[in-house]
Formats: structure tokens, C-alpha cells, sequence
């Protein structure tokens, strides 16, 4: 199957390029904001306890969490993947190779780095609040996905982060003339691969949040703190080290120890501190059953 021939620009304002990219992040984070916003006004899913902010708390907490997406997404990408930028912050030749690190808008961004962004703002922003940390996370833990599923989306549209190469009849040739004209060729080859993208929009996004809602709106699992978050981190762990087996590994990182990939060896603490999580929150009671949860 060939790879359709999509602009990566939807739109240009001016001189201002709009970026399937960039929008994926800005639909996520907004589309991310109204069903936390919704969870957080629901008083049944909370009861007998309560939410652990208000939708006015959220929108500041929407700041912190954007911000932690971006720089840890940024940081985390170098340094799980091209360390040698924070050496060039020292040795690079040129300003624009000294500071290469800060240019977002030339690619390179990490999932995991971003968790790691949005988990410290959370923390933070529970502690200068009094918020009940664990039911916080709980809150955004199920947003997340809404992120994953258009950020897969926009990956496959950039026609990057591809599939191994396969002979299945749904395999893309991730080569066309618009991915030659940008690179002078084509970095993915002319074989046959796994639409990857794909598959990790279609786990990570839709049936993950649809486990997560679960969760949320009939199991009635908030009342657990932690259940929800861990849940998460499970299930996002086991999809991506899965998934791992079809999807490319990086450049400089394919002959790791054990067949193991960046992204395999990044979602183990995921799963063990998420199955943690799920045994401490199964063990106690719920919110306002006997006792209050502990932050």
C-alpha cells in the first residue's frame, strides 16, 4: 500500500505554517481539559468522597500539565534518545547546533519523557493545592489517551516513527514524493512495514480510554485512589513493549541487550509501579467507606 501523499501543514496563516503536529497536541490538551472537566463535576463517581480540585483548579493545572508535556517530552527525547544534544549545548559549532536541545519545532519528542513532565506537575501542583495526589492522577490518568490517539495519528500523517518491515496485505511503503523532497530520499526505504502509528493510535487511544471510562463511569474506581492511575500505567506499558515487536526501533539503538528496545526497557517501571498502585489501591477501602485515602 502506498503512503498517501499528506501535507504535514493544514494550514498556513501568513508566514505561520499550522501543523497536523501541533494540532494533534492542541486537540488533545483541549479535548483532554472538557472530559477531566466532566469527570471533576461529577459528584456520583466521586461518592462517598469528593473530587480532589475544582474545574477552576484545572484550568490552572491545565498550564502546569502543558508545560510538563512539552519539556519533559523535549528533555526526555534527548536524553533517552539523542543524549549528544546536551553535549552540543557545550561543544556545538554554530548557535543553532549549540541550542539544537530548545528547537521543538524540529522534531523529537518522547512519550515517556512527557509522562515524566506531566507526573511532576501533578505532583507539585497536588502539593501547593493540598490535593490528594493519587485522585488527582486518577483525574488526568484517563485524558492521557485522548493525547496518545491523535499524537499516533499526526505520527502516521509525518509518515515517521513507521513499522518494521513485513509482508502483511495492510503494510505502507513509507515513501512518496513529498517524504523525498524533504529529506532527498526516503528515510523509512521503499519496503513494505507495519503501519505502526496505527496500531499504537488504535491501543494506546481507543481502547485504553475505553478501559479507563470504564473504570471511571461503571466500575466506580475513583473511589480507589490510585486504581485508575495504575491502570494506566499497565495497560499503556504492556500495549507499548508489545507493540514494540512491529515498530522500528531507533537509529544507534537496535542492538540493545536481550532483543529489548528503548521503548520496552522505558515501560517496565511503568508496569511494575502500575500493578503497585493497583494492589495498594485494592487492599484498602474506599474513599469514605472507614477511613479517609492517604495523599
Amino acid at each position: 500500500m502506498p503512503f498517501p501523499e499528506f501535507d504535514p501543514v493544514l494550514i498556513h496563516l501568513g508566514p505561520l505554517p499550522i501543523r497536523w503536529y501541533a494540532l494533534a497536541y492542541v486537540m488533545g490538551i483541549v479535548l483532554g481539559w472538557v472530559y477531566a472537566a466532566r469527570i471533576l463535576k461529577s459528584e456520583r463517581v466521586w461518592a462517598p468522597g469528593k473530587a480532589p480540585i475544582t474545574t477552576v483548579q484545572l484550568d490552572d493545572l491545565v498550564l502546569w500539565i502543558t508545560l510538563g508535556i512539552i519539556l519533559g517530552g523535549r528533555f526526555g527525547y534527548a536524553l533517552f534518545y539523542k543524549p549528544e544534544l546536551y553535549a552540543q549545548l557545550f561543544t556545538g559549532g554554530t548557535l543553532g547546533e549549540r541550542f539544537e536541545l530548545l528547537q521543538l519545532w524540529t522534531g523529537g519528542m518522547s512519550f515517556h519523557g512527557g509522562f515524566l513532565g506531566v507526573c511532576l506537575a501533578i505532583f507539585f501542583f497536588a502539593r501547593k493545592h493540598q490535593a490528594n495526589l493519587l485522585s488527582l492522577g486518577d483525574a488526568i490518568a484517563p485524558v492521557t489517551t485522548i493525547g496518545l490517539l491523535f499524537g499516533r495519528l499526526a505520527n502516521f500523517i509525518n509518515g515517521e516513527l513507521w513499522g518494521r518491515t513485513t509482508d502483511v496485505p495492510w503494510a505502507v511503503r513509507f515513501c512518496n514524493a513529498r517524504i523525498e523532497q524533504l529529506y532527498g530520499f526516503c528515510p523509512a526505504g521503499n519496503e513494505p512495514r507495519h503501519p505502526s502509528q496505527l496500531y499504537e493510535a488504535g491501543l494506546e487511544g481507543i481502547v485504553l480510554l475505553s478501559i479507563l471510562s470504564l473504570a471511571v463511569w461503571k466500575w466506580q474506581l475513583l473511589t480507589k485512589p490510585g486504581y485508575v492511575t495504575g491502570l494506566f500505567l499497565v495497560g499503556y506499558g504492556l500495549t507499548r513493549a508489545s507493540l514494540e515487536t512491529v515498530r522500528q526501533p531507533d537509529v544507534g539503538l537496535d542492538q540493545l541487550p536481550f532483543g529489548l528496545t528503548m521503548g520496552m526497557i522505558l515501560s517496565i517501571p511503568m508496569i511494575l509501579i502500575g500493578a503497585w498502585l493497583i494492589r495498594r489501591a485494592w487492599m484498602r477501602p474506599p474513599v469514605g467507606a472507614t477511613e479517609p485515602a492517604a495523599a
